[in-house]
């Protein structure tokens, strides 16, 4: 694939991937013939292969929202396949098992997952199978090398054209990766309409964070109340997450807050952007205040933070 561009590496991955999840059933209702979705299957065999693990072991693990694992739970619970106990050792902490039910089906699962595999195999010789493990195991080794935590990125200040990106971005990733609506992207566009309309040195900025020559990320600092300013509208990208931009961001916000003269410096949230929430944590932030509220098509807990400066 010499000199191909990002853009068809980019479809040649999707296209794969969608003819392998073709090829393997995970397009089909549920999985493998069984009672479980897709999503709901993986925990299974989560449980079924590790030793009482706990529900915050599976979130950690799998990179899963602990919201979602925990409505996934209760529902593999309410159907008798999982059972809940109080950790021996650690009160906080519930452990995990399969029912005899739970067994049962995990049993014909993954009995038919290897099935499916070995007649998938069998339509090959020998030789093939054997070239078609070896560039599954590459696929795997290469995308699960860690990723370079030093790896080069650099803040520069906005510029024209940047506001739309933006907007764009983070109404795709919002929509994707947490359902939300069009009325997000219409808040996003009032915010970053109102900052280029009122910008001002002395009390507002942005931060737009670059790696190899392509927006990685951003966040905006804007007067809240006289005294206190505001973090808004952060995001990283998701191939650039884990490199330690979004520490670096919130920290020149703060950093330049501060500078501004503002006392304080607060934003607002939501409970199910986790990650984002582990940047504020241990940024300082503290929170001040949480409601639930019905927006960008979704029911929400909404949070608001502060932090002394």
């Amino acid at each position: 694939m010499a000199g191909s561009t990002l853009a068809s590496r980019i479809e040649a991955v999707r296209r794969f991937s969608r003819f392998y999840t073709r090829r393997i059933g995970v397009l089909e209702e549920t999985l493998l013939h069984s009672p479980f979705t897709l999503p709901e299957g993986r925990l299974v065999y989560e449980i079924a292969n590790r030793d009482r693990p706990t529900a915050q072991e599976l979130c950690r693990d799998l990179a899963l929202d602990p919201g979602y694992v925990s409505r996934m739970l209760r529902g593999l619970q309410k159907r008798g396949c999982v059972a809940r106990k109080r950790s021996a050792t650690d009160k906080r902490q519930t452990e995990l098992t399969l029912t005899a039910k739970g067994q049962r089906l995990w049993g014909a699962m993954n009995e038919q997952s290897r099935q499916d595999i070995a007649n998938l195999l069998a339509a090959l010789p020998v030789a093939r199978q054997e070239k078609l493990v070896k560039a599954l195991e590459t696929v795997e080794q290469m995308l699960d090398e860690p990723p370079e935590k030093r790896a080069s990125f650099t803040l520069r200040p906005h510029q024209p054209g940047d506001m739309g990106w933006i907007i764009r971005r983070q109404t795709q990733l919002y929509a994707s990766e947490f359902g939300w609506d069009g009325s997000f992207e219409a808040m996003l566009a009032d915010i970053a309409g109102k900052f280029v309309a009122k910008f001002n040195p002395k009390t507002d900025n942005c931060w737009i964070a670059e790696r190899n020559g392509e927006i990685a990320g951003s966040v905006f600092l804007v007067p809240a109340s006289k005294g206190t300013g505001q973090l808004r509208m952060l995001y990283v990208e998701p191939s650039a997450r884990g490199l330690g931009i979004g520490q670096r961001l919130v920290a020149e916000c703060i950093g330049d807050a501060r500078a501004k003269g503002y006392k304080k410096l607060m934003l607002w949230t939501n409970d199910i952007l986790v990650s984002a929430r582990k940047i504020y944590i241990a940024a300082g932030f503290r929170l001040v205040k949480e409601e639930r509220h019905d927006s960008f098509g979704k029911k929400l807990v909404g949070q608001y933070w502060i932090r002394d400066l």
